[in-house]
């Protein structure tokens, strides 16, 4: 009888290339992204719409930081990812290794054997930024995780609402003592309300994570889903918001996206 032949698992990735990230605790670090095709949310504020279906191909750095792609079929093996990652973690360059998307955790099944490869490959720290809306497959991957920045969606900003999801995912992190941080995206548009509640749902988990209020980018022609212009919240819009999330978290910071006003798109 012949042994069977192990399957090798598979992702659909859109990039993997090497940046400054923009957004978040880490902003202004240098990371080794891996993004990842897929995503079941339909954020009218997203400017990655690309990413929310599987393309045939993915791209892939030839060498990091320089935008020299190479054009590669998906879905892409376990073990051709590790040989990309290998070839980009340059000694000394990288703080971390960013997986992002899309919806990372879409391929969780993919992540649980991938990650602890990787770990000991670069001896990177590994980072998930993330919608927050699934605490199952989050789960699956805690052991793997150094950090996780999850993305809070205001309903009057996004068209998402999953308070209860967000609840469970921060809860789950908290558990581990993982480090973690939230972004929630602020526009024209944002409840005040909503900040409020959003606010209750972090301090009632801890009061020690960090919240970043990120004005909404303006978007290129063809990068938004709503037709609807999504404006960006004025100065006095987002002074009052950061005042009124301090009256229950000590850590309220904004940030703009600065990965956009460097270019590194």
């Amino acid at each position: 009888m012949t042994a069977k032949t192990k399957v090798q698992p598979t992702a659909r990735l859109i990039e993997v290339f090497s940046a400054i990230q923009g957004e978040g605790l880490n902003v202004g670090t240098r990371q080794l992204f891996i993004r990842f095709a897929l995503c079941d949310l339909r954020c009218h504020f997203c400017d990655s719409a690309h990413t929310w279906d599987a393309p045939a191909t993915c791209r892939i750095e030839r060498s990091p930081g320089l935008r020299d792609f190479e054009i590669h079929s998906n879905p892409v093996s376990l073990p051709i990812l590790i040989e990309w990652v290998e070839r980009q973690n340059q000694p000394c360059l990288h703080d971390s290794i960013s997986l992002t998307g899309g919806e990372p955790l879409l391929h969780a099944a993919f992540l649980k054997e991938f990650l602890p490869q990787v770990r000991s490959l670069t001896n990177l720290p590994i980072y998930l930024e993330t919608g927050g809306h699934r605490p199952e497959q989050l789960a699956v991957i805690l052991p793997y995780l150094d950090s996780v920045g999850m993305d809070l969606k205001l309903p009057s900003v996004s068209g998402e609402s999953r308070w209860q999801e967000h609840t469970k995912f921060l809860q789950l992190c908290s558990n581990l003592h993982l480090d973690v941080f939230v972004k929630i995206i602020i526009s024209h548009d944002t409840d005040p309300a909503e900040l409020k509640h959003a606010a209750s749902v972090v301090a009632d988990v801890s009061s020690n994570i960090p919240v970043f209020l990120q004005p909404v980018t303006p978007l290129a022609s063809g990068e938004q889903f709503t037709k609807t212009p999504i404006l960006a919240p004025a100065p006095d819009q987002v002074l009052m918001w950061q005042a009124l999330m301090k009256q229950f978290l000590p850590h309220v910071r904004v940030v703009p996206q600065t990965h956009k006003m460097l270019n590194q798109l």
